[in-house]
């Protein structure tokens, strides 16, 4: 009989269809990467999802991230997410959690209970203590490197963290994995140098706060630069690795 997954099926079969109803997958960060991945997982039939941010939709939001209209400025995104994934599959579990992932709240997560974890995350401490976290649950774990100041979607690749080049972010995070004996973790990462963003083009725009990974000083960068593709791009292509790990 035709349901709403009926396409998925013909590609994936029943059995797989129904190992991803059963499973469990938690999204950290709902931003211009996170907002697709949750749109392309709940479009592939999975059970259960969690949500976890803690941003509300703002102006400057609207050139790329999914959640983000005129209509949800000023609402959680977690909120947002949740309708409008029980809108697409009314019989998916949504738990959401407004909550900033860092070193201070990660306790109130157990990591073991997902199937797998998606790290969308842009702040380096909060993806180092998530990634390792998830290791020593033994939950498997994708991250997404930077996605912002680039213009070529289709620069991205997936591939172990020891194997990534050009891409600053993973550069850090190779890095500072190391010095936690990490070595290898599952990431999408891009090989298109990034675009030095021009200056006083968000003139007014409150700077991203990024932790640094220690000491717990906050360090100000400029705001990125991005557009309507390429977080997009990055945040389907995590997706679709979940939906292929899980039903291998």
């Amino acid at each position: 009989m035709l349901n709403q997954f009926s396409r998925t099926e013909l590609l994936l079969g029943p059995e797989k269809m129904e190992r991803l109803k059963k499973a469990k997958v938690a999204v950290f960060g709902l931003g211009g990467v996170g907002g697709y991945t949750v749109e392309a997982l709940a479009r592939s039939g999975l059970g259960t999802l969690a949500l976890i941010d803690n941003d509300v939709v703002c102006p400057s939001n609207l050139n790329r991230q999914i959640l983000a209209t005129r209509k949800t400025l000023g609402k959680y995104k977690v909120d947002i997410a949740r309708e409008r994934i029980l809108d697409i599959n009314p019989n998916a579990r949504i738990d959401t959690y407004k909550v900033f992932y860092m070193p201070d709240t990660a306790d109130r997560f157990d990591l073991s209970m997902y199937d797998y974890i998606v790290d969308a995350i842009d702040t380096v401490t909060g993806k180092l203590e998530l990634i390792e976290r998830a290791l020593k649950s033994g939950t498997p774990v994708i991250s997404c490197m930077g996605a912002g100041n680039k213009m070529d979607a289709t620069a991205f690749l997936v591939a172990d963290i020891s194997q990534t080049s050009v891409c600053p972010l993973a550069k850090v995070m190779r890095r500072e994995l190391k010095k936690r004996g990490i070595c290898h973790v599952k990431v999408v990462y891009s090989k298109e140098k990034p675009i030095a963003p021009l200056e006083n083009a968000a003139a007014g725009e409150e700077q991203d706060g990024i932790f640094a990974p220690e000491g717990g000083r906050i360090q100000k960068r400029q705001t990125p630069g991005s557009n309507a593709f390429v977080p997009a791009v990055a945040g389907l292509i995590l997706a679709g690795e979940v939906v292929k790990d899980l039903t291998k």
